[in-house]
């Protein structure tokens, strides 16, 4: 097929990758110049209402690394990517009238604050700019799943029956290709630092449960480990609810969440693990969870802004308490209850913390203390590397009963700690004050 005149830009956002990327795909398919572009806007890295930064250090330098890894792999199809710390609406637009660019590409978003940038950006861009959308970070694309978008079910089983039997997950793109045409900007932009960002620098902890670095290579590397050199994926789902070490569960969702790995690459790699190694309940529950992940994505297009309402998307009155010395004793691992201030310790040390942990640590904040669900929202966005709006919310909205929960469940962390802490060693690693010392 003859390429299209004209020069493109593709805007990167939780889409850092340069395989199985669709923007990038479609771009190179289309045009002979293409260029990337990619902003640390400020208004992540600002500061909230509750001192602390809406974007922390751990989570940002594993962006910085997922950067610096991009810029090296878009070279070597000899596409650019421009760097800036300004807000997408301030910086793209120039670039787009200084370059002559005729189409933009990138991913859809949906969430509020993902919508109004994006809003901003278009209202500055004239109307013979070509405009390229397209949803990019589903396991089962929304043109794939047998529903429409306002009947999907607000239980997580159904939605997966239903897409199990009726639906297919998509092969990945075909690789790029090695652009011949003249590179459109030849310059190598500054990736910020964390203090660049305004953000203490971070130090890595001899005990975090994810001392990865950030970018696809990474990504790649962890499934390796995971999956082909130890086959730790057969025994996912009995060591999942682990608390200490790097390898009681697959740990992708850092990659995941800011694109550097997408769905459908974990899930074709599952498939090909099944063919060579072994086929179970474990590699099963790989692709059970991503499918989870998917079902948050689907609720939140579902329900849009309900998302951050404080009665969720089930409207309910509760009544939350946002005592302030509460919530700090809550952030800093100083409450009556050791087995939360250990999750809660390890979170602010390492920016990670297990599944497991965040179900207890989110009950405990939301049904015990009350307290009003959206700041331990905002916390674990502000501090968890593998943060995703979609999931963190969804979650929270789950675990403070205004969400997907049909049961409307409380934890009882102490018999929590008990069963997965059973001799009390994950709290020793991280809090001095455990039951079972």
């Amino acid at each position: 097929m003859q390429k299209r005149k004209g020069k493109a830009l593709v805007w990167l956002r939780n889409d850092l990758r340069t395989s199985d990327q669709q923007s990038l795909y479609l771009a190179t398919k289309n045009h002979e110049q293409i260029i990337a572009y990619y902003s640390f806007d400020p208004a992540q890295y600002a500061s909230t209402k509750w001192g602390f930064k809406k974007t922390e250090g751990f989570r940002a330098q594993f962006l910085i690394e997922t950067i610096t890894a991009l810029q090296k792999d878009l070279a070597t199809h000899n596409i650019s990517l421009i760097i800036e710390q300004l807000s997408p609406h301030s910086g793209l637009p120039d670039w787009i009238t200084k370059l002559g660019i005729t189409d933009l590409y990138y991913q859809k978003e949906w969430t509020r604050e993902e919508q109004e940038e994006e809003d901003k950006v278009l209202r500055c861009l004239s109307s013979s700019i070509n405009i390229h959308s397209h949803y990019d970070q589903f396991l089962f694309q929304p043109e794939d799943i047998p529903m429409e978008i306002d009947q999907l079910p607000e239980v997580f089983t159904a939605f997966r029956k239903k897409c199990e039997k009726y639906s297919s997950v998509r092969p990945c793109l075909p690789s790029l290709p090695t652009m011949e045409g003249e590179n459109l900007l030849r310059e190598e932009f500054h990736i910020p630092s964390t203090t660049e960002l305004g953000l203490t620098p971070i130090e890595k902890h001899p005990h975090s449960a994810f001392p990865f670095v950030g970018g696809s290579n990474a990504a790649q590397e962890r499934i390796d480990h995971y999956f082909w050199k130890t086959e730790k994926l057969s025994f996912y789902k009995q060591t999942r609810n682990g608390l200490i070490g790097i390898d009681y569960s697959a740990k992708l969702s850092a990659w995941l969440a800011n694109g550097s790995i997408s769905a459908r690459q974990i899930y074709w790699q599952v498939i090909e693990y099944e063919k060579q190694v072994q086929k179970n309940q474990s590699t099963y529950w790989l692709i059970f969870e991503l499918l989870w992940r998917d079902y948050f994505k689907y609720i939140s297009l579902k329900h849009q802004d309900k998302l951050f309402h404080l009665g969720g998307i089930l409207a309910r009155n509760y009544t939350w308490k946002n005592n302030p010395k509460t919530f700090q004793s809550w952030c800093e691992g100083s409450t009556q209850e050791p087995f939360v201030n250990a999750n809660m310790i390890e979170l602010k040390k390492t920016g990670w913390m297990s599944n497991r942990g965040r179900q207890n640590v989110a009950s405990y904040f939301a049904k015990n203390l009350l307290m009003d669900w959206r700041m331990g929202a905002a916390y674990f966005e502000a501090f968890l590397i593998d943060y995703d709006v979609h999931s963190n919310y969804g979650n929270w909205l789950y675990v403070a009963g205004v969400g997907n929960d049909p049961r409307d469940r409380k934890f009882n962390v102490r018999l929590q700690a008990q069963r997965y802490d059973e001799q009390g060693k994950f709290q020793r690693l991280w809090n001095q004050k455990s039951l079972f010392e």
